[in-house]
Parts: C-alpha cells; structure tokens; sequence
C-alpha cells in the first residue's frame, strides 16, 4: 500500500519479463548435472577480485540494486541429526535436495550484495558459491556471517542457476544454514584449527566475554552456550546465564533473554542483574505492565539503581499509551524529526476496535468499531512490527533504494522492501512469541509448513514473509504532515507519483482494515508509529475502511483505475465512486478529462496565481465557474452517495481565487461546494442566504454544521479554513467562524494523527 510500484513503467516491465525467461530457462534444467567449471583457483580468484572491488565500489556514483523473489520452496523441518551427508558432486540443479545436508568451509572472504556470498569448499576439495540470505540478524557484525575458514552444515541444500549463468547453492531460510564453533565434534579433523584454550566451560565464558566486549554478540552467545554445555558448577552456570542474557538483550532476542533470566529471577533473592535484564527483556517485549511489576520489585530490594529508576518512568509511560491512548504527539514529532531510523520508543494502543470476520473480504477478516465513534476518534496507534526508512522520500540516495522483481505476483518495486523482508524475518526469528502477529496476516494461496521449530532453532517460512509483506506492508512517508508540505511547495517530483513512498514498514494491526475509495478511517504515520482515526461519524459493529491506493481525481477507465487492486490483493473495489465510473460511458469519461484541461487551462492547480503571480481575471473565473457546473452535470448520483473528487479540487481552486480577489461570499459558497462535492452534507453557512446575511456585522443565530462527513482528503482541511477566513472578512457571526475552524482541525487530526501542530501549518482565524 503506498509504495513506490513500478509494475505499468516499461524498462521496469521488460526487466520482470527477462527475469521470467531466466526462471523458465532454469528449470528446464531441473534434475540435470552442470557442466565442468572453472579451475579452482581461477573461481577463487575472479570471486576475490570481484569481492574487492564491490567493497571499494564508490559511493557517489549512481547505482541501484535489484533483487529477485525467486520460486519459493519450503524451510527444513527435519533434525540435523536425521539428515544424511551428501557432497557437492552429487547436487543437481534446480532441486532443493531433501533429507540431506552438506558439510562446507569457506574458503574465500565473503562479499556481500543482496545475499552475503563466499565460495565454499567440501571435505573432497570441490568448490561452490553459497549466497546466503536474511543473516544479518540484530548483534551481528557482517564479518560474522560467512568467516574464511568458518564451517557450515547447509540443509537440505537448493542448488540452482545464478543471475550470472554460473551455480551456486542459495540458503533463503535462517534456520536452513548451522554455523559451527571450533572445536565442534562435526568438523572434520582436517579442517581444524588448534584451540587456544582448553574446552571448559570457564574458557568458553571467556572467549564469550572477549566477543561481547568486541559487540560480537552472536559469536558472544554462540560462546556462552558451549560453556553451558560444559556443564559448570551452579554459581557459574547462572553468572553465564545471565551474560547469555545481556548479549541476547543486545541482539534483540528478548524471547531467550526473558528465559535465560527467568530461574534466578525467581529464586528467593534473585539477582540485582536478573530483575534488572527481565524487566529490558519484557520492555523489549512490549509488555509493559509485567515490566513495571518487576522493576517495582527491583527498587525495593535495591533503591540505589538509577537505571532501574528510568526505566520505570519509561515503562509507565508505555503503558499509559498501551491503555488509554493518550500520547503527547509534539514529542513523537520530536523524536521521529530527530532519530535516524525514526524508530520511536513508544507502546501501541489498540482503541475501540475489533477483528472478526469481514463482509467487505469474504472469507477474510476485517476490523470493526466496538463502540460508536465520532470524526477525528483515536482507533488505533500502532507501532510497526518492522520498519525499513531510507532518507527523504524524494531524496533517498541511490545505493539506499532496490528494485524488488516480484514474479510470483507480477509486481516491481522500488524501495526499502527487500530490507523490511529482512527484518521481519529477522524479529520473527529472534522473538518466536511476536512471530504470529505477523504469519498470521493475509498471505494469499502461498501455504506453508505447521513446524515452528527444529533442533532447537525457531523455523521462519522466508517465502511466506515475503509474500505477507508484499500483501500487507505500507509505503509511508516521515511524518505525513512533512509530506504534504512538501507536496505542496515543491513540485511534483518526476521520479515516483503523488503518494507513493520508499520507506516502508509492516503494522500488523491495521493490516486488517480492508480497502474502499469511499473510506470511513484514515491512516497517518509519524516515524514508525501509525495513527488511524475514524473519517465520520460510525456507530458500534462498523466495518472500518481505508483505500490502499487512493482515488484519483483524474477519471481513469475504470479497469485501468482497479488494476493495482488486482495486482497486489486480486479484488476490484466496489465503493460508490467506482460503481459510478465503471457505469459512466467512456465518452462520459473523456469528456469530463476535457473538462477538467480546460478548467486547468483557465486556473493553475495551485489555485489563484499563475507562474507569473498573476490573479485570474474575472472572465477567465466565470468561465472555470461554467466548466465545473458543466462537469458536475456529468453525474448522475448525488455527491452525498458517490463523492465527486474530480469536482472538488476544481472548486477549491475557485474558492482560493475569490478569497485572493476578496470576494468572501463567492469564496464561501465555493468552500462550501467543494466539500458537498466529496459527500459531506452541511446545514447553514452559506453567506448569501436570509440567516446568515441577518448575522453579518455581529448578529446572532447563523451557524455551519456539519451533519455528516465526507471523504476525508487534504483539500478538506482548506475547504474548512477558506470558510473561516470568509465568515471572518464578511463580519458573520463570530459563531461560524469557531465552527468552521473546529472542523478545520478536526480534519487535519484526522489527515495527519495529530493536531498540535495545527496553528503552526494554518495559523487560525484572524481574531
């Protein structure tokens, strides 16, 4: 949703097209032996020379890497220990060989690209390029990943073609590759190197300590475990544990923190370090009410530790959001402006919502209201699963973005996806007890494997990842307040539509809110935090919607309108607006683009001047005036049933031009206009009728109300403030002004999830 999509761009198509001929051409040679290769050390050499210069590649100059979603095949289930070895010359191509395992050692250093790459060895001296994807877990250095010298088990091994006419194994699934420590019983005497210690658990605790100093904190854990293995005494055992603990804290993996912690935390007087590391472990967890209790304990038994003091302010304020919704949005702006990635310390509030099952997506399930709600309440505030930023939307440097080649569902993007598929893989692996909140979303016809474990190690479906983030992630801006100021001052940039972003995240929540144009919620997001707010009125059991691509004020064929829908979600919205302009002939439709060109050719897009900061005059506004009343005349259906989005902006235009030629009644009834044009139905307001005209120089009894909302788009913000201004010029009843300024930030909380910088963007009514 929202992301920058490429799919309609031609370069971009005949690449997915090429990548399909390259996948056809692979498997026809499924199950057959490749040819003879390269020398050994001429492979090894052409590998580091190429390693060498990916690695002094220059930073300046403009590149983009591409990434391809190739034909998923399952993760092993299967223990180790009943897989049988097999060696590089009995591997066939385009075959994921299962029930077996192959033992490896790199012998070159690694490169990295989209995978991380190294050429490997058997015990019969064969070599093999291995890529290695969705490694670089949380506390990881990149050097950790693929070591010269370091020994693997790779199971059930895929080998295949590469993107370069070469072979090569491909390791897609985490759990699919076993990094072993010297001195592992596994590794064949003739790859192994002399120990500089001796194999105890106090020499493993050392080497363990020597790596977490280092912020090697998986080689730091991989240590501490083989001292446990050594079976310490039990003083030892728990000081392991508990530094096991710190390294998984600083690896993200606060599922096995928390367990590591958990028998000296409740033993009769547990440890300082243990309080301490269960509360972070269950901070990390987002259970924050758990947390505050274990840290309450913690300051009574040892009132000196600052830290924990902190940590309890934090945590309290966490679940204060996590129940009640109340967030200070000036400091989340604050934050998101600030921290880079704008990953915000903050809970998620889940407000008078529900998920059961949809009548908008049969079979599936949508989010429904478990109260009435009125326009502007908070339903949601979610902090995302995963979030994968790249600089300003229209400023992220080029080596930053990737072009993910989609052939599963036909669908090219260019953005921080294949980064967010690595980190929601990433936190689903290293945190098995968030994992469901993110398999378990909408993943299409793609089944995958019951198993969640084997030999210890929790199983992540990468296939199944990629396809739930390329069904429910959300192309985001910053903040959306920042985008639209953006959009609205500078021009458009060539370089991707209105609306369509390179950052990108997965919030698992709103991921069930189903789409329809004519939408009655709406989202905004400030750094990784989304805000959804209710658009209108609702009461309880509502079915809460929000479009995944908006509607378009330019009246596309219907089909042409419909196809990003069908590409991404395979449904066609069947919301008022497009009932209406699947029914409208197509000559309807092209004569109401004609309509809208001319009117464009009379006032610019930006309103009232031109580029060269002239005022239309009045012949050219009674000409746009007749183009819009001969526009409106195209539809059938009223507004308040099928808003007219098309017609709206055109008469936004107009109520700015007669604001700038101070013509308050005209720029009134043109505000007014223009938000009936987008379904709202207002009583009063209208400075030419009897009761408001009675008010003009102080009078009482004229009021603008507002008895049901419309689609909430930007312009509405506008709509309400040109009003304001106009009640205001024309000396109305002071009362008219307040209401429409209140319905002016209404709206813009609803548009951007907050309202405290209202006055800052609009300024307010001059007084």
């Amino acid at each position: 949703m929202d992301a920058h999509d490429v799919s309609e761009i031609p370069q971009f198509f005949e690449m997915l097209k090429k990548q399909k001929l390259n996948l056809r051409d692979a498997q026809s040679l499924k199950g057959q032996k490749p040819p003879p290769g390269k020398p050994r050390w001429k492979t090894i050499l052409h590998f580091r020379l190429q390693a060498a210069g990916n690695a002094a590649r220059d930073k300046n100059l403009y590149y983009m890497a591409s990434s391809f979603v190739p034909p998923p095949y399952p993760p092993c289930v299967t223990s180790v220990q009943e897989l049988s070895k097999v060696f590089i010359d009995d591997l066939v191509l385009e075959t994921q060989h299962r029930g077996k395992y192959l033992l490896l050692r790199c012998v070159t250093p690694q490169d990295r690209m989209t995978a991380v790459l190294a050429i490997a060895e058997d015990e019969k001296g064969d070599i093999v390029l291995l890529q290695v994807y969705h490694q670089e877990l949380a506390g990881q250095t990149p050097e950790d990943i693929l070591l010269e010298g370091g020994v693997v088990i790779v199971k059930e091994p895929y080998f295949k073609t590469t993107s370069g006419g070469g072979y090569g194994l491909r390791v897609d699934h985490v759990s699919d590759i076993v990094f072993l420590l010297d001195n592992d019983k596994r590794i064949p005497e003739i790859w192994q190197r002399p120990s500089l210690r001796g194999d105890t658990a106090t020499s493993w605790k050392t080497r363990g300590n020597a790596s977490f100093n280092a912020s090697r904190y998986r080689a730091a854990i991989a240590a501490y475990t083989r001292a446990l293995d050594c079976s310490p005494m039990a003083e030892e055992r728990q000081t392991i544990q508990l530094n096991r603990a710190l390294a998984f804290l600083k690896a993200e993996a606060f599922d096995a923190a928390l367990a590591d912690v958990e028998p000296a935390a409740t033993s009769s007087k547990p440890p300082e370090k243990a309080l301490f590391r269960k509360a972070q472990a269950l901070y990390g967890l987002q259970r924050f009410r758990e947390c505050c209790d274990v840290i309450t304990a913690l300051r009574l038994a040892y009132p000196s530790n600052d830290a924990a003091k902190d940590l309890l302010g934090r945590a309290i304020g966490r679940l204060a959001e996590q129940t009640s919704g109340r967030y200070n949005f000036n400091n989340l702006r604050a934050e998101a402006s600030r921290l880079r990635p704008p990953h915000l310390d903050r809970a998620t509030y889940i407000g008078p919502v529900c998920i059961k099952p949809s009548g908008i997506s049969p079979g599936g399930r949508g989010m429904f209201t478990t109260k009435a709600v009125a326009a502007g309440d908070l339903l949601l505030c979610e902090k995302a699963f995963a979030h994968s930023f790249i600089g300003d939307s229209d400023n992220a440097k080029p080596e930053e973005t990737t072009i993910l080649l989609d052939t599963g569902t036909d669908r090219i993007t260019i953005g921080a996806q294949p980064a967010l598929i690595n980190m929601t893989i990433r936190k689903a692996y290293t945190n098995p007890s968030l994992a469901p909140a993110v398999t378990g979303l909408h993943h299409g016809t793609y089944q995958p494997l019951e198993a969640d474990s084997v030999d210890g190690e929790p199983v992540v479906d990468s296939f199944l990842i990629r396809r739930i983030v390329a069904l429910n992630s959300f192309g985001c801006p910053l903040t959306s307040r920042d985008e639209y100021l953006h959009a609205a001052l500078e021009p458009l940039s060539p370089s991707k539509p209105k609306g369509a972003f390179h950052s990108c995240g997965v919030w698992p929540t709103a991921s069930y809110i189903n789409h329809s144009c004519d939408s009655n919620a709406r989202r905004a997001f400030i750094g990784d935090m989304m805000v959804v707010r209710a658009t209108r009125n609702l009461p309880a059991d509502t079915e809460l919607t929000f479009w995944y691509h908006p509607p378009s004020t330019d009246p596309l064929p219907y089909l042409e309108r419909q196809r990003p829908l069908l590409r991404g979600w395979g449904f066609m919205c069947k919301c008022a607006m497009c009932h209406d302009l699947r029914d409208s002939p197509a000559a309807v439709v092209q004569k109401r683009r004609d309509l809208r060109a001319q009117f464009r050719a009379l006032i610019p897009p930006l309103g009232g001047e031109d580029q060269a900061g002239r005022i239309p005059g009045r012949g050219a506004v009674k000409k746009a005036a007749a183009v819009v009343d001969t526009l409106n005349a195209t539809y059938k259906r009223p507004a308040a049933q099928a808003p007219r989005w098309g017609v709206s902006d055109l008469q936004l235009s107009l109520a700015r031009v007669y604001e700038q030629r101070m013509r308050p009644v005209e720029s009134a009834r043109q505000a007014l206009a223009s938000l009936e044009s987008v379904g709202f139905v207002i009583d009063g307001g209208d400075l030419a009728s009897p009761l408001a005209g009675a008010a003009v120089g102080g009078g009482a009894g004229a009021v603008v109300t507002a008895r049901e909302w419309g689609l909430m788009v930007n312009h509405v913000i506008d709509c309400w403030m040109f009003l304001c201004n106009a009640y205001r010029c024309a000396g109305a009843a002071p009362a008219m002004a307040a209401a429409a300024e209140g319905y002016a930030k209404t709206s813009y909380r609803i548009c951007f999830g907050e309202d405290e910088t209202f006055e800052d963007t609009y300024g307010v009514c001059p007084r």
